[in-house]
C-alpha cells in the first residue's frame, strides 16, 4: 500500500517515507525513535514547551548543549506543544492525519485522558500505529508505578545476576532496561508496519521496560526451572561454557571462549599444554563447567608469564576467539569499528569533534552513512513540520 507520510529529501534507508510521531522522553522512547530514524524514518518529536525533553538537562555538555540528548535525538525534527492547549491540540491532529506511526512513553491512562487514546485514535485514523513504551505496560497490577531503568534492571532479575559473587547489587553499566525496551518497541513497530501492509490495519503495540529485560535473561530463566535455584552472579564467567571468562596475564586481562571440546583441544595445543585436554577434570565441557575454578587457575598459571599482547597475537593467528577488555575509547578507535563506521561525528559545528554510535545495520541497497545529523534544538522545526502538515 502507499505510504501515508511525506519524507524530507531522497530515501535514506528501508524505512524513508514512514512518518513517526514521537511523544516520547528520556531514553527508551527515544532511543527507539532514534532507530526508526536511522532506517529512514522521518520522526517528528513533539515536546513540552516547558524545557522540552527531560534530558536536555542532563550531562555531559558540550558549549551548553546535552551530549546525553544529542545521542538519542540526532537526525529528528523538533515542535513544542502544549496538549493541554486546544490549538496545539489541533496542530497534533494535524500531524496524525498523515503519520504512520504515534508512539509515547507516559504513564499508561494519560493519552486517553488527553484525549489521544489508542480507541479514540483508531477512530479517527484506522491506520496509525500506536505503540507504547512504558515501565510496566498498560495493564497488569503494576501498571501505573513509574519506572526508570535501575527500576526494571532490579525486578527483572538481572542485577540479580551481575557482578561478582558475593559483592553488592550491581547495575549493568549500560542503561539495558531503557534500550531493551526501545530495541523491543522499534521491532514491534515495524512487525505493524508489515502487519498493516498486508491488511491495511493499524494496531497498538505495548511494550514493557520489566517484561523486555525478562526477556533478555537469556539461559537464566532456564536455569532457574532446570535446577530450582534462582542463578547468582559470577563476574565474567559464562554459567554453562569453559574456558569463557577473563583470565589475568602477565600485564592485564585476556579473555578467551572456547565453545565445545574440539577447539578446547586446539587451544590446548596452541598454548603448548595439550595435557590439559586429557585431563578428567577438563576432558568435556561439562566438566569444565563443574571445575571452573580449578580450570581458570592451570590456565593462569602460565597465562601470567606472558602479555595479554603476546596471548592475543598468537590467539589471532590460530583461531582461538579471544579479545581484549577495551575501555571505550579504546573499543571507539579499533579498527574494525573504524572500518565499520559504528562511531560516527555529528553534524553540529557547535559541539564538534562529538561523535555517537551509527546504526550497526547495513543494508546492500543503501549506502553507509559517513555521519549522523545534528539533534534539534527545542522548537526548531516548527514552521517547516507546520508547512507540511496542512
Amino acid at each position: 500500500m502507499p505510504q501515508r507520510g511525506a519524507s524530507q529529501g531522497p530515501a535514506s534507508g528501508p524505512l524513508a517515507g514512514i512518518v513517526v510521531v514521537d511523544l516520547t522522553r528520556v531514553l527508551a522512547g527515544p532511543f527507539c525513535t532514534m532507530l526508526l530514524s536511522d532506517l529512514g524514518a522521518r520522526v517528528i518529536k513533539v515536546e513540552n514547551p516547558k524545557g522540552g525533553d527531560d534530558s536536555r538537562a542532563y550531562g555531559p555538555f558540550i558549549n551548553g548543549k546535552s551530549g546525553y540528548f544529542i545521542a538519542q535525538n540526532r537526525g529528528k525534527e523538533s515542535i513544542a506543544l502544549d496538549l493541554k492547549q486546544e490549538a496545539d491540540r489541533a496542530i497534533l491532529h494535524r500531524l496524525l492525519k498523515r503519520a504512520d506511526v504515534l508512539i509515547e512513553n507516559f504513564r499508561p491512562g494519560t493519552m486517553a485522558r488527553l484525549g489521544f487514546g489508542p480507541e479514540a485514535l483508531k477512530q479517527l485514523y484506522p491506520q496509525l500505529i500506536f505503540a507504547s513504551t512504558s515501565g510496566f505496560g498498560q495493564t497488569g497490577p503494576y501498571a501505573d508505578r513509574p519506572a526508570y531503568d535501575i527500576i526494571a534492571q532490579a525486578m527483572g532479575g538481572i542485577m540479580s545476576i551481575t557482578g561478582h559473587e558475593g559483592g553488592e547489587p550491581t547495575r549493568v553499566g549500560a542503561s539495558i532496561g531503557d534500550l531493551g525496551a526501545g530495541l523491543f518497541t522499534a521491532l514491534g513497530i515495524v512487525s505493524a508496519l508489515h502487519h498493516r501492509n498486508r491488511s491495511g490495519e493499524g494496531i497498538t503495540v505495548d511494550v514493557a521496560m520489566l517484561d523486555s529485560q525478562l526477556a533478555l535473561l537469556e539461559n537464566a530463566i532456564a536455569r532457574y526451572y532446570s535446577s530450582g535455584k534462582a542463578p547468582k552472579p559470577m563476574g565474567a564467567r559464562h554459567p554453562s561454557i569453559a574456558p569463557f571468562e577473563a583470565y589475568r596475564t602477565g600485564d592485564g586481562y585476556v579473555v578467551i571462549a572456547c565453545g565445545n571440546d574440539p577447539l578446547f583441544r586446539t587451544f590446548c595445543g596452541v598454548i603448548e599444554h595439550p595435557h590439559l585436554a586429557d585431563d578428567p577434570r577438563f576432558a568435556t565441557n561439562a566438566k569444565r563447567s563443574e571445575n571452573v575454578v580449578q580450570l581458570k587457575e592451570a590456565l593462569e598459571s602460565f597465562l601470567t608469564g606472558k602479555t595479554t599482547a603476546h596471548w592475543l597475537d598468537l590467539f589471532n593467528r590460530t583461531g582461538i576467539p579471544s579479545a581484549p577488555i577495551n575501555d571505550v575509547a579504546q573499543a571507539i578507535h579499533d579498527p574494525q569499528v573504524q572500518h565499520r563506521q559504528v562511531v560516527l561525528p555529528v553534524a553540529d559545528e557547535s559541539v564538534a569533534p562529538l561523535c555517537v554510535a551509527g546504526s550497526p545495520i547495513k543494508f546492500s541497497g543503501f549506502p553507509a552513512a559517513t555521519g549522523r545529523p545534528a539533534a534539534p534544538d527545542l522548537d526548531q522545526d516548527r514552521a517547516r513540520i507546520l508547512a507540511d502538515f496542512p
